[in-house]
């Protein structure tokens, strides 16, 4: 007899009730048909001004047919996380991309609460790790991911213990919090202990941002020595390691700190081109199936984020039938009713939960969870003797590039193999072929699979002449508040 549990659905697909809008949205459509409809029988009678409003008209009741069609069958998805730990199955690895780019526009401090919201996510330590791209190659957003480092271990087991809601620290203390959670003396204690800490860590950062270099260039530092932003080689550290199985006693997942290299010559591409190298630098240390990308300003502040994605991953039919879950952004510290719009809740609410019943969100940007193998260009309709065929030497290295690591791990990922790249004691090891998959040369050097402005996977004959992605595009995501979930497609992959 099957066990109940694992029988049962891990997100249920849900329509919203919108019978009201629907029969006004009607309403308006025959008014806007009857206009149409009088504008053409009176032609005759009128002139060119009424050609030219017809035209309009026409344009106005086009548009606003598209964009009734979009939010005309809403659908939210409810998930269960529980149902995920409950069928006893192996959870999955995640990689996490948090990307920046300016030391001064983006304050370390912010990209330093987005890592720490990030490692202190209820899942499996040892099946997280957190890539942090630096597009500035600054000694200050390293060392300040050092310092962060040290909090977490501190962090982590206090979240994990009390069950703390919000695990961006900066957002944490910013309120009431102690308030509303256990009010026992060793609770107290050990908040109190823990804000010290985060004021001493955002000091320390603050301190070092004020001078002109924040520590000495020395040691695991030197790399940074004279280093020019756009002219420096690949810089590829790992900042800490998690070499404990499970999820015993708080342990924090692995952080990695990634600078890529930058030649005057060759285009960079901003973020889609530290989107790339996330992806390759992480395909050969850890090479977990699923990838979760972040804006350095954009923290978690949903404790079970992966368990809710999982639920949509996971829980369809076919892995060809969800590429990604994208989840929407929330704005803190708004104006009250939020009288502006600043929290796009029409976009979300309605034109997203729109989208999601027709197919699927928009790829937003920031807070999305990726499938792998889509990104390394795997399409739905292929079938298992076409996937076999990617799996020749001759394929992997024209797709891969020459790194046998890189190729490796992605022939391990489009064959569905379980990697073994993610134990937890070869980091370290990794890193010599890191930073070769982080040179610009390397995408030059006959690697022929590249991300488009739509966030497509496509090949060329011509690799110097392609272009990378410009910008990572789609709807939803709360990683500010993450929440809401969104499919980016149906159960039908067509």
């Amino acid at each position: 007899m099957a066990n109940p549990t694992t029988s049962l659905p891990l997100y249920e697909r849900v329509a919203r009730k919108n019978t009201i809008a629907r029969a006004i949205e009607l309403s308006i459509l025959s008014l806007l048909l009857s206009l149409l409809a009088y504008r053409i029988l009176s032609f005759q009678d009128h002139g060119f001004g009424w050609l030219l409003a017809f035209l309009c008209e026409s344009w106005f009741a086009f548009i606003w047919v598209l964009t009734v069609s979009s939010k005309w069958n809403q659908v939210v998805y409810e998930t269960y996380p529980q149902r995920v730990l409950q069928r006893k199955l192996e959870l999955p690895p995640v990689d996490m991309f948090v990307t920046t780019a300016d030391p001064v526009l983006e304050p370390p401090i912010l990209t330093v609460n987005t890592v720490l919201s990030l490692l202190a996510l209820d899942y499996p330590a040892d099946k997280l790790a957190c890539y942090v791209s630096d597009d500035g190659g600054s000694p200050l957003t390293f060392y300040s991911l050092v310092e962060a480092s040290k909090f977490a271990k501190l962090r982590v087991p206090f979240c994990k213990k009390y069950s703390i809601p919000v695990r961006a620290p900066f957002r944490y203390f910013s309120g009431d919090s102690m308030s509303s959670q256990d009010t026992s003396p060793q609770f107290q204690q050990d908040w109190k202990k823990m804000k010290d800490e985060y004021e001493q860590l955002s000091q320390k950062i603050e301190d070092a941002a004020k001078g002109s270099i924040p520590c000495e260039l020395i040691g695991e530092f030197a790399d940074f020595m004279n280093i020019q932003r756009r002219n420096h080689a690949s810089i590829v550290k790992v900042i800490w390691e998690n070499k404990e199985a499970g999820d015993a006693n708080g342990v924090v997942p692995h952080l990695v700190y990634i600078s890529r290299e930058k030649r005057p010559k060759h285009p960079h591409h901003f973020k889609a081109g530290a989107m790339n190298i996330l992806t390759r630098v992480s395909g050969v240390m850890t090479n977990a199936p699923f990838m979760l990308n972040v804006d350095c300003d954009m923290y978690v502040n949903n404790p079970q984020i992966v368990l809710h994605a999982l639920c949509l991953l996971l829980g369809v039919k076919s892995d060809k039938d969800c590429a990604f879950v994208q989840f929407p952004q929330h704005f803190y510290d708004g104006l009250k009713d939020d009288p502006y719009g600043s929290q796009w809740a029409v976009l979300h609410e309605y034109l997203g939960r729109g989208l999601a019943g027709i197919q699927g969100p928009f790829y937003g940007g920031t807070g999305c969870f990726h499938r792998r193998k889509v990104i390394y260009g795997l399409s739905p309709y292929e079938y298992d003797e076409e996937i076999s065929g990617k799996l020749s030497d001759q394929n992997l290295q024209k797709t891969f590039g020459s790194s046998m690591e890189f190729t490796k791990s992605g022939a391990q990922i489009l064959s569905g193999s379980k990697s073994t790249s993610s134990s937890p004691h070869n980091l370290l090891r990794s890193v010599e072929a890191a930073n070769q998959v982080a040179t610009c040369v390397y995408e030059y050097d006959g690697l022929d699979l590249w991300i488009d402005d739509g966030g497509h996977p496509h090949r060329t004959h011509y690799p110097r002449e392609r272009l990378e992605i410009n910008q990572l595009h789609a709807d939803p995501a709360r990683i500010s508040g993450l929440r809401a979930l969104r499919r980016a497609c149906d159960d039908d992959p067509a």
